[in-house]
Order: C-alpha cells, then structure tokens, then sequence
C-alpha cells in the first residue's frame, strides 16, 4: 500500500483537531458495541523483519564461503571451489520464506551441500539476533494508525510474540507504542521467533488469555492477529477467531490454507474491519 493510499483510508476514520492532536474516533461510533480482546503478533503485523532476515541470509553465505575458502582442510578447500554459489535477490529470498521453502532448500538453490549446508544452518540461527542485523526491523506501515485506532474505540490490546519480551518493549517504547497495549507476552528464548515455535505461542496465548480472563462466554470477542502459521493455529487451538496478515512471512496462500477466520493485507486494513464491520463481518 503505498503512502497516499494509506492516508486515504485513515482519512475516512481520523481527524486532526485543532490543537493538532489526532482523533481516531472521527466517522466512528463512540466506542464499540462489545469489548473486544485482540492478541496480536509482534514480528510481521506490527514490525518488519525482511530486511534483517534476508541480510542474515547473505552474511551466514558469505561467512560459509569464507570458511571453506580460508580454514578449512585443503580437500574441503578444493571441495569449496567447486560451488557455484548464487546469492539469491531479496525478492527471490522473500518469496521462498512466504512459501514456506525450509532454510535447506535455500541453502541448496545458493550452491551449497552436504556440509555446507549444515554450516550455514547454523551460522543463521547464530546471527539472526546479532545487535547490528535487530537494528534493520522497522515498523511495518500504518501500524501506528492502527493501533491508536483500536485503542480508541475500546479494544483492548495485547501482545503475543515469540520474540524475546525485553526486546520488544523496547522497540514498542522507542516507537511510542507501549502504552497502547494492556499486556505483552513474550520468551527469553532468542531462537524461538525465528524457529516459529507453535506449541510455544499457544501456551503464551493460553497464560495470556487465562490471566486476563478470556473464558468460553466472552472468547467469542477476541481475536489472535498473526502472519503465521504458529498464530493461527494457536487461535484456532484456544477456540478464538483468527485474522491472517499478508505483510509477513508468509503468503496469502499459505495462510489461506490454515483457514483463519479472515485474511487482510495488514494491520490497518485488519482494524478498519474489525471497527467498520463488526468483528470482521465482511471483511474476508
């Protein structure tokens, strides 16, 4: 969605008042009919992290290449030689991550094998969470916009990620989005968001929801926004609806295979329905 798009739609919903604050509640009722809970992914719906992944992609293939070039035994070294290593673009690298095509196989289409192989794998969960590449996610588009928007109209918002909960407030507080959210569950496990760990997410959905008193009688107003499939299936799990964003990791035909309750590009697009529609009435 490009900039004079998004301004479009957050026209139709918000006005500036005079005194130059932004009123997300202008061309909206007061406040919602019900109160409604929405869990939502961190990695994805409210932070892009392609570039950080794509560029830990490069780096773990030239760091292989460096090994087997530079220390490794000489019959390695001859071996290395005869790669034909193809760094793939970062569309290339990013379609294949939407598809859910494993690390393996990325490795395999860059000209690695056997050993090689094995070596990247590991230099990848090795630098995936290194200072420098964290310092490359940035906050997907609109996301601002759309938090305040729920906030405003009485959704009360809670974050569920598998990134490590300290690093998320603090990409939250430098973004002036902390207060915006009653809850934030996250691991102390550095891998966790990039393994994508189902069984994971639904336990820390399950505390969140038991700890804010999600039962049977009023889960049916609450909703797990994700981009993957570690999301959906942990709505689908807890028995509350699930809303597939297409700004992350994964593709529109991936997630639709999961049958989320409904599918939306993005969170701002996902939180106009839930308002407009009510509860994403048509919004699929």
């Amino acid at each position: 969605m490009t900039t004079y798009q998004e301004a479009v739609i957050v026209k139709k919903s918000c006005e500036i008042n005079p005194s130059g604050s932004i009123n997300f509640m202008a061309g909206f009722s007061r406040s919602l009919s019900k109160s409604i809970t929405v869990f939502c992914d961190f990695d994805g719906p409210i932070v892009d992290v392609s570039d950080r992944y794509y560029s830990t992609y490069c780096l773990a293939l030239t760091d292989t290449a460096k090994y087997y070039r530079e220390f490794s035994t000489p019959a390695r070294a001859n071996l290395h030689s005869l790669l034909d290593l193809t760094t793939l673009t970062k569309a290339q690298f990013w379609q294949m991550k939407q598809d859910r095509i494993p690390d393996r196989e990325i490795a395999r289409q860059s000209g690695l094998d056997g050993e090689q192989t094995e070596f990247f794998l590991r230099r990848v969960v090795e630098i995936v969470n290194c200072v420098d590449l964290l310092a490359q996610d940035k906050i997907q588009p609109g996301v601002t916009w759309a938090l305040g928007l729920l906030q405003s109209q009485g959704v009360r918002l809670i974050l569920v990620t598998l990134r490590d909960r300290n690093e998320a407030i603090s990409i939250l507080e430098q973004n002036g989005l902390r207060q915006l959210f009653t809850g934030i569950y996250g691991t102390s496990n550095s891998e966790a968001a990039y393994q994508n760990y189902t069984e994971v997410k639904t336990k820390l959905l399950q505390r969140a929801m038991r700890e804010h008193r999600i039962t049977s009688i009023n889960s049916p107003h609450s909703w797990m926004i994700g981009d993957t499939e570690a999301d959906i299936l942990a709505g689908q799990a807890m028995g509350i609806a699930t809303i597939a964003l297409t700004c992350g990791i994964r593709s529109e035909i991936q997630l639709r295979q999961l049958q989320p309750t409904t599918v939306a590009a993005d969170l701002l697009r996902a939180a106009h329905c839930l308002i407009g529609n009510n509860y994403l009435q048509a919004c699929s």
